[in-house]
């Protein structure tokens, strides 16, 4: 019984440096935001940072996540190398770490062991997991992660190893390098612009641990926290249909088609399939998907009557050409 507090306050202890180091990247992206109402930017800065946040985003989505953290396609060197160029783009830990502690979340999905507990309430599991130490059972059962695949991947190997100096020049220097010099954006309007590109980044990435584990429908499994929503999945390019993700985690699509299908990382993958960059595309069949919807799903799912009258000839047309594209 005497052991019991201590242990709590272990569990809740924070670590001061990354409050300080979020409290300043919020305060410039606050300014960045200014900048834009300002209007003292030029337009091909909001340009270059909108794009160059998608381009980076991808690298995370398609990359960190749906390659090598589940292994749902697999993809060529060339790809692999664009991949993880564009996640190197946003500091979110290398690619071996992110992808240890999301194996971790799933298998051990909102427990003491998943690094964003969603038990731990909802701050804890958007935003305040990155401020704490880690759960003791956080690290022992991180030990247990297989991580043989991406250790045996030269380009991984060599972005942990030099994660810092390469997310250092990608993230915080490239981006604000490039208004400067191209077309003499100022310095502190190219900074703070990029700061909030950043965080735009993070805060969708973080998302997907806090509201998609609280809010939205379980279609597939009605028995798991992770839900599905339209909402998260447009500001994280696919990742919102969280019950599908958790239900079906090697499913390269993270969704489904149809009304589920709002997904611009799929569409990327699938654009790389079709010059033979990605290939080996996993995705769950309709009549497992269907199964699984009638055995554990919540009654939510708008594909329940497969073939009822009210289905249009071009649903039905685009589900097959969409199921024999690969």
């Amino acid at each position: 019984m005497g052991s019991a507090p201590e242990a709590v306050t272990k569990n809740l202890k924070i670590v001061w440096t990354n409050v300080v180091l979020f409290a300043i990247l919020h305060a410039l992206a606050v300014q960045g935001i200014c900048v834009l109402f300002e209007g003292s930017c030029s337009v091909w800065t909001i340009i270059f940072s909108l794009t160059f946040g998608v381009l980076s985003q991808i690298g995370v989505t398609a990359g960190a996540h749906r390659l090598w953290s589940h292994r749902s396609y697999k993809a060529t060197f060339p790809l692999r190398l664009i991949l993880i160029i564009l996640d190197t783009c946003v500091y979110e830990t290398s690619v071996i770490s992110w992808s240890r502690d999301h194996r971790l979340h799933h298998k051990f999905s909102d427990t003491d062991a998943d690094p964003h507990n969603v038990n731990r309430g909802f701050f804890f599991s958007h935003i305040g997991w990155a401020m704490m130490k880690k759960h003791p059972q956080v690290k022992e059962k991180g030990q247990t992660i297989d991580l043989s695949d991406l250790y045996g991947d030269p380009l991984l190997r060599f972005q942990h190893k030099y994660y810092v100096p390469l997310m250092t020049f990608a993230c915080f220097t490239f981006p604000v390098a490039v208004p400067m010099y191209f077309w003499n954006e100022s310095f502190k309007n190219a900074f703070c612009l990029n700061i909030l590109r950043y965080l735009i980044i993070v805060h969708n990435t973080l998302t997907i641990n806090s509201f998609a584990h609280r809010f939205g429908f379980k279609p597939y499994d009605r028995f798991i926290k992770p839900s599905d929503s339209k909402g998260v999945s447009v500001f994280t390019f696919g990742e919102g249909f969280h019950n599908f993700h958790h239900t079906f985690p090697w499913d390269y699509r993270s969704a489904e088609f149809g009304a589920f299908s709002f997904n611009i990382t799929r569409s990327v993958i699938e654009l790389f399939a079709r010059i033979g960059w990605a290939y080996e595309l996993k995705s769950a069949s309709y009549d497992l998907i269907k199964s699984r919807v009638r055995r554990t799903g919540d009654g939510s799912h708008e594909i329940w009557g497969w073939g009822d009258e009210d289905q249009t000839q071009l649903e039905y047309k685009e589900a097959v050409i969409l199921n024999k594209k690969f």
